[in-house]
């Protein structure tokens, strides 16, 4: 009897993942309005909203997004009166956002990073290689990218550890182990897989878009230290996999068509298979700020926007894909450190310090080169119509110490 009390209350504090859509301060729980989806695609298929993550929705490809998006628009019209005048479905579908909690959007199986940002391609290559050889010869022909780890992927709010692992801090000494000393920030954005493809059959760049879902902000936190010493001949590895934040809302496409901006002018031309003229590049204002523990207020250190990246992200899927690699709903590919023009649009801290030789001024007496123990970052980012915004929600997470 006491075993079945204590399974029962078990049971009860355990939270329920669920499906919902942001309608301002309040929460539209799809599965109790699963009924209401009667278009031709998603008629049959109502129990995708039933699933706690979007894997199943997202697998429905192109046509059931979009059918989803004009049954919710014509649900929540002012006209509608099925949600408006049905007091008791209301009261089932809506609740306050502060009274959830948030997990991770989708179950990630495959995580690729990019290196898509010419500015910041740059500033890094200026750093480690000098002005002359500052793009390695392949960067301006084709999206770079490499396999991370989907594992340490995390939700907004989750504390990042700071790592541990081997460093050369000075070349005429062999390696030593210990924990990082320049813990990094990187300020992306990623994009989930919708509808996927089979091994060996390339998704066209004529044909990305239908298998772009949607999108979130990204911190793919970095050990710089761990990283120079380990990344050669094969890239990054112990530097980066120790932890990646991601925003939990996804916002569709379909929301973000409205900021489209011409994509920006390649040269030397991509080869065919790289080239498409529709707008793929998107208006999104992003922001970085870290919050020191004796800190009254976080200090914002970068302002930066998505319409800088050089690589589009039909760019980077049709790439991913052209030698017949398979990616499935869920696959997550992420844009590479967001940096645009100027000093204080810089999305990493390695940028911002240039290599640790200057500081980063948080006010209130605090300076940064790298992250200390303590300090909370927040990534935001949204896009501005007129008199209405998109918002990504926040992207947070705090740095716990070394074990």
């Amino acid at each position: 009897s006491a075993l079945k009390n204590m399974t029962e209350k078990i049971l009860i504090v355990l939270p329920v993942h669920r499906i919902g859509v942001a309608i301002g301060d309040q929460i539209l729980d799809l599965s109790v309005i699963k009924s209401l989806f009667r278009g031709p695609v998603l008629s049959n298929h109502q129990d995708v909203f039933d699933q706690p993550t979007l894997n199943a929705f997202m697998g429905l490809g192109y046509e059931a997004w979009r059918e989803a998006r004009r049954s919710l628009q014509q649900l929540l019209s002012a006209n509608e009166t099925t949600l408006r005048d049905d007091v008791s479905l209301r009261s089932r579908a809506f609740f306050h956002k502060s009274s959830a909690i948030m997990h991770l959007p989708a179950e990630i199986g495959d995580y690729t990073d990019f290196y898509s940002s010419r500015d910041h391609a740059t500033n890094v290559g200026i750093m480690f290689r000098g002005k002359e050889n500052a793009l390695m010869p392949n960067w301006l022909r084709l999206p770079v990218g490499y396999h991370g780890r989907a594992s340490s992927i995390v939700v907004s709010g989750t504390p990042i550890r700071r790592p541990s692992g081997q460093m050369r801090p000075d070349q005429s000494k062999p390696p030593v182990f210990g924990q990082s000393k320049q813990l990094d920030i990187e300020l992306e954005m990623a994009f989930f897989v919708g509808g996927g493809n089979r091994l060996g059959e390339p998704i066209p760049i004529q044909r990305a878009h239908q298998h772009i879902f949607g999108m979130v902000l990204m911190n793919d936190w970095s050990a710089r230290d761990i990283q120079a010493w380990e990344y050669v001949p094969l890239g990054p590895f112990l530097g980066k996999n120790f932890g990646t934040t991601i925003s939990p809302w996804v916002v569709p496409m379909e929301a973000l068509l409205p900021f489209a901006e011409p994509n920006t002018v390649q040269d030397p031309k991509p080869l065919p298979y790289l080239c498409h003229d529709d707008a793929f590049t998107f208006n999104i204002n992003l922001f970085v700020s870290v919050k020191g523990e004796a800190m009254k207020e976080a200090a914002t250190i970068c302002k930066s926007n998505f319409k800088y990246m050089y690589w589009t992200m039909k760019q980077q899927l049709a790439h991913h894909t052209v030698n017949g690699c398979n990616v499935r709903p869920g696959d997550l590919l992420a844009s590479g450190t967001i940096s645009g023009p100027d000093p204080d649009s810089f999305g990493s801290m390695l940028e911002l310090s240039w290599k640790g030789s200057k500081t980063v001024d948080l006010g209130e007496g605090e300076t940064r080169t790298f992250l200390k123990d303590g300090d909370e970052v927040t990534l935001t980012g949204y896009c501005e119509g007129s008199g209405y915004r998109v918002g990504f929600g926040p992207c947070v997470g705090t740095i716990l110490p070394a074990l």
